[in-house]
């Protein structure tokens, strides 16, 4: 059985219009059940902030918005109810016409859940910490206009992996293996395993190919000198965080696992086909 659920923060994504009139209905519903409810806006790009007083959070959006959730409520224990009114529903699975039947079923401890790995990346600068971030999906160090280049040592428990000159490196989680990395040639693994997977965007070296790590080391990414002056680090498609040369990043597993109710492997790969038409066969 699930801990009683006495509050529900419901978080509404703006750019939805059915998200508004869907969080509606849900908060009546929870209040003829006697639960509390809140309504938290996101339009995309909201600032992290703590989601920490309720029992649990139920995003209305798609899989960003599950994205910004996780990130914020993973540090207290927070399982997250995704509603999916996006496009791929990787992370959203539960869809609108669902959602009650869902949602009486988590109640009553009879829901399916998955345990998703959470990537913590560390900027420092002139050997200093400035801050930790959090992120669901990847951390991607890259130039902030196209078509420019930088380049950088990639070290894995102090172990010297690469010296890379590339637009980027992507570093994922299994659960942000099918975003970003997938389209850069990395591999799409299973998001209920425990990996690091590095791929690297266009590099100029034909050798440099994706590798899959152990999420028990540390991956350190220190910036070295190039001629491209405007770089950044991007954590789930958030707003570039601004580096340069010297600026050092390490990366590692997050102590705590976000919770992702009615997430299933077969909900999974019936979004691998459905959704990025992924088969074994040529289409007829």
């Amino acid at each position: 059985m699930n801990k009683e659920i006495k509050k529900v923060t419901i978080i509404v994504n703006l750019s939805k219009k059915e998200s508004i009139n869907l969080s509606k209905e849900i908060r009546i519903y929870l209040m003829q059940l006697g639960i509390e409810s809140e309504l938290l806006d996101f339009d995309g790009f909201g600032e992290n902030k703590p989601i920490t007083n309720c029992d649990l959070v139920i995003t209305l959006g798609g899989d960003g918005t599950v994205l910004y959730a996780a990130r914020n409520c993973v540090s207290y224990d927070v399982p997250i109810f995704p509603i999916n009114l996006g496009q791929f529903g990787f992370m959203a699975p539960i869809q609108q016409n669902e959602w009650k039947v869902e949602l009486d079923n988590y109640l009553k401890g009879k829901a399916p859940f998955q345990e998703r790995c959470i990537v913590e990346a560390s900027l420092y600068k002139n050997s200093k910490l400035v801050n930790n971030f959090l992120g669901l999906n990847d951390v991607v160090v890259s130039a902030r206009n196209t078509a420019r280049t930088l380049s950088m040592e990639v070290f894995y428990n102090n172990d010297m992996l690469c010296k890379l000159k590339a637009d980027g490196l992507i570093v994922c989680t299994p659960t942000g293996s099918t975003a970003y990395s997938a389209s850069a040639g990395g591999p799409i693994v299973d998001p209920v395993l425990d990996a690091f997977i590095l791929t690297p965007v266009n590099s100029f070296s034909l050798s440099s190919r994706p590798i899959v790590l152990s999420p028990d080391g540390e991956i350190s990414i220190n910036i070295l000198p190039c001629r491209t002056e405007a770089m950044g680090m991007i954590i789930d498609g958030q707003e570039p965080i601004p580096l340069e040369t010297g600026d050092v990043i390490k990366i590692r597993r997050f102590g705590k696992k976000a919770r992702l109710i009615c997430s299933t492997q077969s909900k999974f790969y019936d979004a691998l086909r459905s959704k990025l038409n992924w088969r074994g066969e040529p289409y007829a």
